[in-house]
């Protein structure tokens, strides 16, 4: 169990540096910006304490806001995707799902994708209209959900798979 722990922690650490260093200094095209640190919450088990998932995503959001100088947009963002997460999970998985099951691409590739490319949306879409606070430009509002949607479901697809292929090669 500390083990899980230890990764779980590593894992937050790694996707926190790895955003605020280098991921947020992307800017495809000026409109997209990939968004890796929400692998995190993607990834953690179902049986996980509800309590233990919101304050991780919050204090995930919080440490981005903190890193990026965005006055609690990440958090609010995160913390909302976190409260949700338990009943999508629900909604592509199957209801006999037990509580030790981590969501991934190994696991059930269909449901995971689209549990991805729900949560990616979602979360996109509350951090810009947060971030933007206004519909005056929501043409350009939209295409920056859209884009750094495409990118960071195609970035999360393929880290889960280089994942799982490494783990399976050391078998």
């Amino acid at each position: 169990m500390k083990t899980v722990y230890f990764k779980e922690v590593l894992l937050f650490l790694l996707l926190i540096i790895l955003q605020v260093l280098l991921l947020n200094r992307i800017n495809v095209f000026g409109i997209a910006t990939p968004v890796l640190y929400i692998y995190f919450l993607l990834k953690l088990s179902i049986g996980r304490n509800q309590f233990y998932v919101i304050i991780s995503g919050f204090l995930l959001g919080l440490i981005i806001d903190i890193f990026l100088n965005t006055p609690g947009v990440n958090a609010a963002a995160t913390t909302i995707i976190a409260t949700i997460r338990r009943p999508v999970i629900y909604l592509f998985y199957e209801k006999e799902i037990y509580d030790e099951f981590i969501p991934g691409i190994n696991t059930a590739t269909g449901s995971f994708v689209r549990f991805t490319i729900f949560m990616v949306l979602t979360h996109l879409t509350l951090l810009f209209f947060i971030e933007s606070f206004t519909l005056f430009n929501l043409l350009n509002t939209i295409s920056r959900i859209i884009s750094s949607s495409i990118i960071s479901i195609i970035l999360i697809l393929a880290l889960d798979s280089l994942i799982y292929r490494k783990k399976a090669g050391e078998q």
